[in-house]
């Protein structure tokens, strides 16, 4: 079966790295907690907080999360509810509004402002990536590549990936960091993996 891409809004290497000084807050790696699930967990759509379905579209379960309303505005925002809700299938990095709270307001503000639609679009569109990933994949993945894995984005921008203890890390090209805190959330066109930050594109 062919893999859907999302459809990609203009360049915004210029205006992200402006946008990038403003995150440095949430550049440091994040430590391993108690409550962070390990990389081989499977974890329900109850477990996730989000009561997500998996016979529900990915844009249909961010859409119904109560922990991802930042995300789910996002997405609508940007114009990309529709695409997440195509056969896809797709990885979805989902930051929670716990995550966006890390942003600074102004540089949150900006995003959802028409005129930043495509910065938006590439910020969102680096949290996708092609294909259904689940953590059991993603550790093999990580294992069979030395210890790090470089995932493409629905962009082609590179993602990093590796472990960290138990859990997964992930590195954006920016350089800021966020943990995988539920994995494997199933989803009707791929899969959802809950982090605790908002990653940032490269320029």
């Amino acid at each position: 079966m062919p893999r859907a891409k999302l459809a990609l809004l203009p360049s915004l290497a210029l205006t992200v790295a402006a946008l990038s000084l403003g995150v440095a807050a949430c550049s440091s790696e994040p430590e391993t907690s108690a409550e962070t699930k390990g990389v081989d967990d499977a974890i329900g759509a109850d477990a996730a907080g989000g009561g997500m379905a998996a016979e529900k579209t990915i844009a249909d379960n961010i859409a119904a999360s109560p922990v991802h309303t930042s995300l789910a505005a996002a997405l609508t925002q940007a114009g990309l509810t529709q695409t997440l809700s195509n056969e896809g299938p797709f990885t979805l990095f989902a930051p929670t509004d716990a995550a966006f709270t890390q942003v600074p307001p102004v540089t949150r503000d900006g995003w959802m402002r028409p005129a930043q639609q495509s910065v938006l679009a590439g910020v969102l569109n680096y949290h996708v990536v092609p294909g259904k990933l689940t953590a059991a994949d993603l550790g093999a993945q990580i294992d069979a590549a030395g210890g790090q894995l470089t995932l493409k984005t629905v962009d082609g921008q590179e993602l990093m990936v590796r472990k960290s203890g138990d859990s997964i890390l992930l590195t954006s090209a920016s350089g800021n960091k966020a943990i995988v805190t539920q994995a494997d959330v199933a989803q009707a066109n791929g899969v959802v993996h809950v982090i605790d930050a908002v990653l940032l594109p490269g320029m």
